[in-house]
């Protein structure tokens, strides 16, 4: 993505944006419907992000954890293999002593444990809990029926389109996240 594009993309996310059609190009050229396709993702984008932020704070607030908490098991629940406290501080981007607070948090109310496995003991690895697991999927399962619903409607061609587009915004998000760092 260029830096043009790029900054019509931050205009666009911004929350102060005053109207997308004042900053839109005027002639009727392609670029118009280039700003009204990026809009129109942006606001979808945002409200799927809304509705999933409500969801996670119910459950934090249900389960007594800070919303923190909750992305913390996320990323330890999404982890290809187990997360080290390390890990899980670089993924959520808190110092390590707020992970360490997290982790405490989440072992005292049963949804990880840490666990020494390696011939190195001072390596601690981050496990969720099946009990806790099953917690959560009982929670999340509305959401997981809307998906499988909304999944419904679309071919397996266009799923697979929309599965390498929400990958290719999380590698773009994740590449500026580490710009501003």
């Amino acid at each position: 993505m260029g830096t043009g594009s790029k900054a019509r993309v931050r205009v666009l996310y911004a929350d102060h944006v005053t109207s997308a059609e004042s900053r839109k190009p005027r002639g009727g050229g392609p670029e118009d419907e280039s700003a009204a396709g990026l809009r129109a993702f942006a606001v979808e984008l945002r409200r799927m992000n809304g509705e999933i932020n409500r969801m996670t704070h119910g459950f934090a607030a249900h389960q007594r954890l800070h919303a923190t908490d909750v992305s913390a098991l996320a990323a330890i629940l999404d982890a290809p293999s187990p997360l080290t406290p390390g890990a899980l501080r670089e993924h959520l981007g808190l110092t390590s002593g707020a992970v360490t607070a997290c982790l405490d948090r989440l072992e005292r109310a049963g949804h990880v444990r840490r666990v020494r496995e390696s011939a190195d003991r001072r390596v601690v690895h981050v496990h969720y809990e099946a009990s806790a697991r099953a917690v959560a999927r009982d929670y999340f399962m509305p959401l997981a029926e809307a998906t499988a619903r909304a999944r419904a409607r679309f071919s397996e061609t266009e799923l697979t389109t929309a599965l390498r587009f929400l990958a290719a915004m999380n590698e773009e998000m994740a590449e500026e996240s580490a710009a501003r760092r």
